[in-house]
């Protein structure tokens, strides 16, 4: 991960990197050597530094990544054992934010999957809007395993792969291969591990060339409609495109379709 930085942020467990002139931030979880534990206090870092990018107008595309073998091993049991339910209740509030914070920032968030990815790892894997993972890459809830079943990454499971697929899951507690994962909906892109930052970044740079207002306004469309009935996900996608249309950009984009040039954009 040697790059030429233009910002370079450290927390207690998280790397935000902004590289220059391209758009792309990478968050890296940085906890290797516990196998990127998403405790409390990680998750509170990782939720700061998405509202952070999420504020910033050069930011075009979020990469959520990680040092080390594993992407993130889940929720840190051991500040989990002999806790009052005032305290377990805090820790998954502090969850649901983090997976919430994701899909709320107005940028496309990328989830880049080095390796294992299990419980709430594997949560955050699907809260992200677009996977990419190495063919060295499994995904997993195990929490049946260990007497506590896997209830919020069943939300953003269930919704990635379905019901049927979602419940193997998480009532045998086994892994997936990147290959099985990309088949039931929860991968985009299966790589060569050697070529999981170049592809990750290829991904990152064809969103880029989008405009970024129009990307802002089509990702919060996406997960206003997504749950709605569909006459009403259309009256409010009607609604949607029409507010978009007449924006600069649009009205920009479809006058240099005409004319066969490149668009300027001018949103943010």
């Amino acid at each position: 991960m040697t790059e030429n930085f233009v910002e370079t942020t450290a927390q207690n467990f998280v790397e935000t990197t902004a590289l220059p002139d391209t758009g792309v931030a990478f968050l890296t979880l940085n906890r290797p050597e516990q196998r990127n534990p998403l405790s409390s206090e990680a998750m509170r870092d990782v939720t700061a530094a998405l509202r952070k990018l999420g504020d910033d107008d050069t930011t075009r595309v979020v990469v959520i990544r990680a040092a080390g073998p594993v992407f993130s091993a889940g929720h840190d049991l051991k500040e989990m054992i002999g806790r009052t339910l005032e305290d377990e209740q805090a820790i998954f509030d502090t969850c649901v934010e983090m997976m919430q914070a994701v899909q709320e920032i107005p940028q496309p968030v990328i989830a880049s999957v080095q390796g294992a990815a299990v419980a709430a790892g594997c949560q955050l894997a699907a809260s992200c809007d677009l996977v990419v993972a190495s063919s060295n890459a499994v995904f997993g809830t195990p929490g049946v395993k260990i007497g506590l079943f896997c209830s919020t990454p069943m939300v953003a499971l269930s919704r990635a792969i379905g019901r049927k697929r979602a419940l193997q899951m998480l009532l045998t507690g086994e892994t997936i291969d990147a290959e099985t994962a990309a088949d039931w909906g929860l991968v985009n892109l299966v790589v060569a591990p050697e070529d999981l930052d170049g592809q990750t970044r290829a991904l990152a740079a064809k969103i880029t060339k989008a405009s970024p207002l129009t990307v802002k306004i089509g990702k919060q469309a996406f997960y206003r409609q997504i749950d709605l009935p569909q006459g009403e996900a259309y009256q409010a996608m009607a609604e949607t495109m029409a507010t978009n249309a007449v924006t600069c950009d649009a009205q920009e984009g479809m006058q240099a379709f005409v004319e066969k040039r490149t668009p300027q954009w001018q949103g943010k």
